[in-house]
């Protein structure tokens, strides 16, 4: 102890500070890996001033933004957000994309109420529907739920195996018939690139009735599109059904068997079921082909044009010195309003025919699965009532039988009394009778009356067609 004691000892703030300043130089030391370090591929230029800072670490790596980016005919998917679905977007130049996009999103996007997406939830996924909003048009049509706007087209589950063939069909039909119209008007680019020109460029279409060539926007194409693949899809569940019919209705004929009606019942339900479907989107059409003003509001295309026109005067005449003051300037915004509006409605009926074709040929072709369907149901009662037939010819032909042992049993019923009550032990001069000569006459007797009610009973219910063929 007096050694350890005797030794050299430091003061205590010397060891302090040796301790911190070692314990610093160590914290730093860790430190020093995780400092960015300078970039090699952009040196100093030799020009520059050696007083000049150089610049943060902060800003030399910016952070990357995941955002999908599209190519013609495939797209990659983007992050997932939470509450976010899988839609597909496709643009009138075929630049497709697969991404996550929550309801905000959604919104923003398409400028859409909240309450139209639920339209486009599981709680209304039975129902038809098609809408017409400022800037989209919402499309509900059984498997296919969709936002459409002038310039591209939202698909919720585009994965699903029904709304494969109806995205397969956006993918070839609508970018070809948009670049080969842009085409036409020249200033076409390469590898499917959007091309110059105006948002609100048509494709040129030949009119089968006419034969004169017009432009069917981008959003009819789509809904065209959607129509023909719901109808499709109709159109093939109708034929599998009539094929199911025959042979089950035709055994059934054959045989009245639990299986036999099982079937038929199975038969009768998808029929019925299928026959609600198909009468949903026909009332939706049948709604909108009724009212030609919400078919105006389907035209999103017309109305994009009508305002980057009046966005296009106003900045004019704002940038015009004619124009004195503010008065006459929203007298001018006014008047060229009230000239929109009227040429608008003076050319309303025009705008809407071409519509109004379109959803005629969907709507026909939805009335004729309509009433094969009815044709389908039509036979099944048919035979459900040949087959009530047959059961009640042999329910009557088992009717006439227990009537025909009813009568029998009735004769035999007499006679067996008049049996009983000689059996009797009462006292009576027959039972003196001993060589058995007034037997034999007895019994033939008694057997034969019976009989003799029962013809006459017999007699009586044929005469009452009660009995017969």
């Amino acid at each position: 102890m007096g050694r350890r004691s005797g030794g050299r000892k430091l003061p205590f703030f010397a060891s302090s500070a040796s301790t911190s300043s070692s314990t610093k130089r160590t914290r730093s030391a860790r430190r020093l890996p995780s400092l960015p370090k300078p970039r090699a591929s952009n040196p100093p230029s030799p020009d520059a001033s050696p007083s000049t800072p150089p610049p943060p670490a902060a800003a030399a790596s910016p952070p990357l933004a995941v955002s999908p980016v599209g190519a013609g005919g495939g797209g990659k998917i983007g992050k997932k957000k939470a509450g976010a679905r899988l839609w597909m977007r496709l643009d009138r130049w075929g630049v497709s994309e697969t991404l996550h996009l929550d309801k905000g999103s959604i919104i923003r996007r398409a400028g859409l109420p909240p309450r139209d997406l639920r339209i486009l939830g599981p709680v209304f996924s039975d129902s038809s529907s098609i809408l017409a909003r400022e800037k989209a048009m919402v499309i509900n049509l059984e498997f296919i739920r969709a936002i459409v706007t002038a310039d591209e087209i939202l698909i919720l589950d585009p994965l699903t195996i029904d709304v494969i063939p109806f995205v397969e069909q956006l993918t070839h039909h609508v970018p070809l018939k948009n670049l080969v119209g842009n085409g036409q008007r020249g200033g076409g680019g390469e590898n499917g690139e959007k091309q110059d020109g105006s948002p609100g460029d048509q494709v040129p279409c030949l009119n089968e009735a006419t034969g004169a060539e017009h432009e069917l926007p981008f959003e009819f194409q789509v809904l065209e599109l959607a129509l023909e693949t719901v109808c499709s899809s109709f159109d093939a569940n109708v034929s599998g059904l009539e094929r199911r019919a025959t042979p089950v209705l035709e055994e059934l004929t054959k045989n009245v068997s639990t299986r036999n009606l099982d079937r038929v019942r199975t038969l009768k339900s998808d029929l019925t079921r299928l026959l609600a479907h198909v009468q949903k989107v026909r009332d939706e059409i049948e709604h909108l082909l009724d009212d030609n003003e919400d078919m105006a509001h389907l035209y999103l295309t017309r109305k994009q044009l009508q305002n980057q026109q009046v966005e296009a005067l106003m900045s004019s005449a704002a940038s015009n010195s004619i124009v004195p003051g503010g008065t006459s300037l929203s007298r001018l915004n006014s008047s060229f309003r009230r000239s929109v509006s009227i040429a608008t409605s003076m050319h309303l009926d025009n705008d809407v025919e071409d519509l109004e074709m379109l959803l005629e040929a969907y709507f026909m072709q939805l009335d004729g699965i309509r009433n094969r369907i009815l044709s389908v149901r039509e036979y099944i009662d048919d035979t459900e009532d040949y087959v009530n037939i047959q059961l009640d010819n042999q329910r009557n032909e088992l009717i006439q039988l227990q009537l025909t042992l009813t009568i029998a049993s009735f004769g035999i019923a007499v006679n067996t009394f008049i049996a009983g009550a000689f059996a009797m032990n009462i006292q009576s001069k027959l039972y003196s009778i001993d060589d058995g000569s007034f037997f034999w006459p007895f019994v033939g007797g008694t057997s034969s009356g019976c009989f003799m009610i029962f013809i006459i009973l017999l007699g009586y219910a044929w005469w009452k067609k009660l009995l017969g063929p």
